[in-house]
């Protein structure tokens, strides 16, 4: 089965580093098919807007359509693309910021089928009425990721994924408010894990807040497993749930490396790390609830931990999510 993969971002400079495009050739290696992008604004000398998105490609996407058995399409909220609908093989369409406002049922029900993450988005857009809902595990290759025990000592390091793609996002993935805590906090240590956008930005904003010896921006391709055995923990922040995956990367890999996570409350996997007991809460993205989880997770460290090394290969093995979309493209393709 060959699969058509559309990504509605631009293409990242280090795909290797982009959570999604991670996801998507652990797919490829599964089912085979090639990757489009259909938005056009990294060469377009005018802004695009979505509506318009892949129209540029529509000769190429008909003639790829006869190599390959469904469409893919990966997109943070339930835009219905116009393209879509010029498509002649079904389509996929996953929802990576889950389900957090009523879609256009009438466009989404004539999909293949519309995959999330959290079983609250798949309740929410079977309750608004659409029936070819499925929720897909998430998942990364934990055979990459070994345990190395840090004492938890005067500091705390925590290890920062989802760097932001515009400058607003220093605000809403939370990098100010992590930043501003730092610098608070002699004690807090952060590792940004960053992806070849921004990162003068970043720099400029760490040296002029004081921060270059206790903050570092990893921007190349690292091995993150060794980056882990370096921090006690995983943060991601989010001031809204469609900004970042439902079950972000980074997390899903500090738990396969037995570290806890803070994650915001506005990021649908919160309910998993409260229920699990894998990590803390954020309830807010500013320096002073960053810095209340901190001491949270200090304060029962040894209890997060020990969850956090069973949940991550139990709950989030690549086979898993693999699996998953296999049952979805067999049931669509059908």
């Amino acid at each position: 089965m060959s699969v058509l993969y559309h990504f509605t971002i631009i293409p990242p400079a280090r795909p290797e580093c982009e959570a999604i495009s991670q996801e998507v050739a652990a797919l490829r290696r599964r089912f085979g098919g090639e990757v489009v992008y259909l938005n056009p604004n990294h060469r377009s000398p005018v802004y695009i807007p979505r509506l318009l998105f892949g129209f540029h490609l529509w000769r190429r996407l008909r003639g790829l359509e006869e190599a390959h058995r469904l469409h893919h399409l990966y997109n943070p909220d339930p835009f219905p693309f116009p393209i879509l609908r010029t498509l002649r093989r079904p389509v996929v369409y996953s929802l990576t910021g889950g389900a957090y406002r009523r879609p256009d049922v009438s466009f989404f029900a004539r999909l293949g089928a519309v995959t999330v993450a959290d079983e609250a988005s798949a309740a929410r857009l079977r309750a608004w009425g659409l029936g070819n809902v499925h929720r897909v595990r998430p998942g990364v290759d934990t055979r990459r990721f070994t345990f190395h025990p840090l004492p938890l000592g005067d500091e705390v390091r925590l290890l920062v994924g989802s760097a932001p793609w515009t400058r607003a996002q220093f605000r809403s993935k939370g990098v100010d408010a992590l930043l501003e805590a730092a610098r608070r906090s002699p004690g807090l240590r952060l590792t940004f894990l960053w992806r070849g956008v921004l990162g003068e930005e970043m720099a400029r904003r760490v040296r002029e807040m004081g921060l270059t010896e206790r903050v570092a921006v990893l921007d190349e391709v690292v091995d993150v497993n060794r980056v882990l055995a370096g921090v006690h923990g995983a943060v991601t922040l989010a001031a809204a749930p469609d900004i970042v995956k439902t079950y972000p990367h980074s997390l899903l890999e500090s738990l396969a490396a037995g570290k806890p996570v803070l994650v915001s409350r506005a990021i649908p996997m919160a309910e998993y790390v409260e229920r699990v007991g894998c990590g803390v809460v954020v309830d807010e993205v500013t320096a002073e609830a960053v810095l209340a989880a901190v001491e949270s997770l200090r304060g029962r460290y040894a209890e997060a931990q020990s969850a956090a090394r069973g949940a991550g290969r139990r709950d989030f093995a690549l086979e898993g999510m693999v699996d998953s979309f296999r049952r979805v493209y067999e049931q669509v393709a059908g």
